[in-house]
């Protein structure tokens, strides 16, 4: 989503936009659904790079051969920005991590060419087009899904390797052959939201959420999956320009739902939160939503501890080798893993396993598809599978609960959803 609150549904954004309220600047984030050709795999489990950095950082130290160009195209600016940094140090952590700190792979160096898309899908479009021109053969990025859709079909065209980013579009799975993805999708969201209800047949949900295609996408994805299961689900949208949300949180306590899933992108969030707590909306139904990056956690208000909350991951969620060497390589540089950070240090890896198994070349496409395709290795999040039917990323997702207020707000884990537990269906691949 991006997003389950965090970011699902089948065309959702990862996230919302910056809020400016004074002097103070909170990133008001994706605050709800925040919600194929079959191949056998033939790459092996590994973990691409279990060792910690230990040699001189990513200098590509002791590298001979040509150079293997990886360009980046992500939001280093716009309504996505913390989202799109948190990714670009996750990567650069992840590339450390799987080089060993050469960043080279069998002597040849592993070359970084960044490009701004700002979450604007044309200028995606027009700087993959650039990248691949120059000699890209491999792409990783998109912080937005609206991106994703429109880089995957670039990177079919051109036969290169694309593995998309937080963009949690369900669409990105089973895109095409060359496309991947580094962080979970919509469906995994919502999987881990049914969690909170147990069996989902003959219960009430309904959906609370912005009627533009991230949160259309959401109800897509909750009807899909919970309606899939026997619940009625019914849907309370809003306009994406609405500031008066009282009578939106009305509509919802109205519906009666057992289960009242929120997935709210932008800047209007709090007010969201605030018009919940007015209407005494968490007496009277159980809300879930998505937990979205630390900076969202004040947002919340006094309505923190009544929610349920789904998560993808936030620091310290883990406790793998892989999360410490993150969480140690992050920091070293002066910053703090947040939501989306693993997602570009399983690119890294990804990346890294792929040129690694082509004996440091990127030439061959259709071989670097090949060594992606049914490996499982040790990511942040713990066991992580490349699903080989359609390119889906398995992993752990977690529900949270969130304790305290403002800046005092703590995420911790109360339970891990086994990868198995919230993967989707298999999405024939379309090309």
């Amino acid at each position: 989503m991006r997003s389950s609150t965090s970011t699902p549904g089948t065309a959702a954004r990862a996230a919302g936009p910056t809020v400016r309220r004074g002097s103070r600047r909170v990133l008001a984030a994706a605050l709800g659904g925040l919600l194929a050709v079959t191949v056998v795999g033939c790459a092996k489990a590994g973990t691409a790079g279990t060792t910690a950095a230990d040699a001189g950082g990513s200098g590509g130290s002791g590298s001979s051969g040509a150079p293997v160009k990886v360009g980046l195209v992500y939001s280093k600016t716009g309504p996505l920005a913390a989202y799109g940094k948190q990714y670009l140090e996750g990567f650069k952590a992840g590339l450390d991590y799987a080089t060993k700190g050469t960043g080279a792979v069998a002597g040849h160096r592993i070359e970084i060419a960044e490009q701004d898309d700002a979450g604007d899908p044309a200028k995606a479009v027009s700087a993959a087009k650039d990248l691949i021109g120059k000699g890209h053969k491999i792409l990783a990025g998109s912080t937005a899904s609206g991106v994703a859709l429109q880089v995957g079909p670039i990177a079919a065209q051109n036969k290169v390797l694309f593995i998309s980013g937080p963009a949690a579009t369900d669409k990105v799975t089973g895109l095409n052959k060359y496309t991947f993805r580094s962080g979970r999708q919509s469906y995994q969201d919502i999987r881990a939201a049914a969690s909170f209800i147990g069996d989902a047949k003959g219960k009430k949900v309904t959906v609370l959420a912005q009627d533009n295609a991230f949160g259309q996408g959401n109800v897509a994805a909750v009807k899909a999956v919970l309606g899939g299961q026997g619940a009625t689900v019914e849907s309370v949208l809003a306009p994406p320009s609405a500031t008066d949300l009282t009578p939106f949180a009305t509509q919802a306590k109205s519906a009666k739902p057992d289960l009242l899933y929120v997935a709210w992108a932008g800047e209007t969030a709090s007010a969201l939160w605030t018009s919940l707590s007015q209407q005494d909306v968490f007496a009277a139904t159980r809300v879930v939503t998505g937990l979205d990056l630390a900076a969202s956690y004040p947002l919340f208000g006094p309505a923190a501890e009544k929610i349920s909350f789904l998560n993808h991951y936030f620091d310290g969620a883990a406790g793998t080798e892989a999360e410490k060497a993150m969480t140690a390589a992050v920091g070293k540089a002066g910053s703090k893993s947040d939501i989306f950070t693993p997602d570009g240090f399983t690119a890294a890896q990804m990346v890294v396993h792929a040129i690694e198994a082509n004996k440091g070349s990127a030439d061959d496409t259709d071989a670097l598809v090949k060594a992606l395709e049914g490996w499982s290795f040790d990511g942040v999040k713990g066991k992580l599978t490349v699903r080989a039917e359609d390119h889906a990323l398995l992993q752990p997702m977690f529900q949270v609960k969130l304790t305290g207020t403002g800046a005092d707000a703590k995420p911790t884990v109360e339970k891990t959803l086994a990868a198995d537990q919230v993967a989707p269906p298999v999405t024939p691949i379309a090309g």
